[in-house]
């Protein structure tokens, strides 16, 4: 009997591995074997104890090659390199039937691999059903194929904001999703205003295309992105830091028919005072964002593989599924992207 490892988290900061029977696909199956997989801030969580799901298998934004496929398999061949979607949805809820999957009531309770619960990313191998498995180009470097993922999170988000062309566009906070976020707001055409407080992450959001760049901590961002557009507030503005007060911030920056994102969620989970008359007077929008849907992930998978946005810069180290530990210590430091564990 051929096995495989997989890495599975059995308590907090306490990992081990797992033997697990590699099997055959069957019908509608693809076999994939585990290339590349980040590090995200879910695994993060259950890593640090922030998340009590214990054994979970962890690893959601992975990639790979498809070394067997089932008989009934047309979208894939062996030898393909694909992104997997591993962040799964019921298919049956109001949600799933109406086309919005990413709020399935049911969504996430995967068990990819049969030794835990988790997405299983963390793996030499993956059994996944062919309808989650996406085909990128043969020349993608894997690594950055792994990111489809936080990628299409960004798309979906973007997409809620509605970007037009020539429009004022603010990206709060440059982790990986807010890097992402300005790389896509180009793409749409916007004028990007980047704010963050660290000058490291602010010559990322200027590498990643922005086109002026506020330090938060000195300067007020609701007087100067209201100087930069003549007193109008944003047309769109993006959140990607889990600080209240940042997402009041955001509402503020906000001009007349603006939209204003929060893209991430906010713990603690604390209030922020609205002015009711200024979202009924200026037709404001303040919407969010949670999950990428089936489409969003197609999306990231052709801008990866046709290199219409650009991920080297976001990821700080590629270490192996041997060292997992090192690679999850590594990737709760505050100065870090993306870790990718390979296998």
């Amino acid at each position: 009997m051929s096995t495989y490892k997989v890495a599975v988290l059995d308590d907090v900061k306490k990992t081990a591995f797992r033997e697990v029977e590699k099997r055959e696909p069957k019908d509608k199956q693809v076999l994939v074997k585990v290339d590349s997989c980040a590090i995200c801030t879910l695994e993060q969580r259950v890593y640090t104890g922030v998340m009590n799901k214990y054994p979970f298998a962890g690893g959601h934004e992975a990639a790979g090659v498809a070394v067997a496929v089932g008989k009934k398999v047309t979208g894939v061949k062996p030898g393909d390199k694909v992104a997997v979607r591993l962040l799964n949805s019921c298919g049956e809820c109001y949600y799933c039937r109406n086309g919005h999957e990413n709020q399935c009531v049911k969504s996430f309770i995967a068990e990819t691999q049969e030794c835990a619960i988790g997405p299983g990313g963390f793996s030499e191998y993956m059994m996944m059903d062919a309808a989650d498995v996406y085909k990128m180009a043969d020349d993608i470097d894997l690594s950055h194929a792994a990111l489809s993922e936080p990628l299409a999170c960004c798309v979906h988000s973007v997409e809620n904001g509605k970007i037009q062309l020539g429009d004022d566009v603010v990206v709060i906070g440059i982790g990986i999703m807010g890097a992402l976020h300005i790389q896509l707001a180009k793409l749409k055409g916007a004028r990007v205003i980047a704010c963050e407080l660290d000058e490291k992450r602010l010559e990322i959001a200027k590498k990643m295309g922005a086109d002026i760049l506020i330090n938060s901590g000195k300067t007020d961002p609701v007087e100067e992105v209201k100087r930069l557009t003549d007193g109008r507030g944003a047309d769109a503005v993006f959140c990607t830091v889990p600080v209240a007060a940042l997402a009041g911030q955001a509402v503020d920056m906000t001009g007349k028919l603006g939209r204003t994102v929060f893209y991430t969620s906010f713990h603690p989970d604390k209030p922020i005072e609205i002015s009711p008359n200024k979202v009924h007077s200026s037709e404001q929008i303040i919407t969010g964002t949670v999950n990428p849907q089936k489409k969003d992930f197609l999306i990231a998978t052709r801008l990866l593989s046709l290199k219409l946005v650009d991920v080297s810069e976001l990821i700080s180290d590629r270490i192996p599924l041997a060292e997992i530990d090192k690679a999850l210590e590594k990737a709760v430091l505050p100065d870090t992207y993306r870790i990718i564990v390979q296998p």
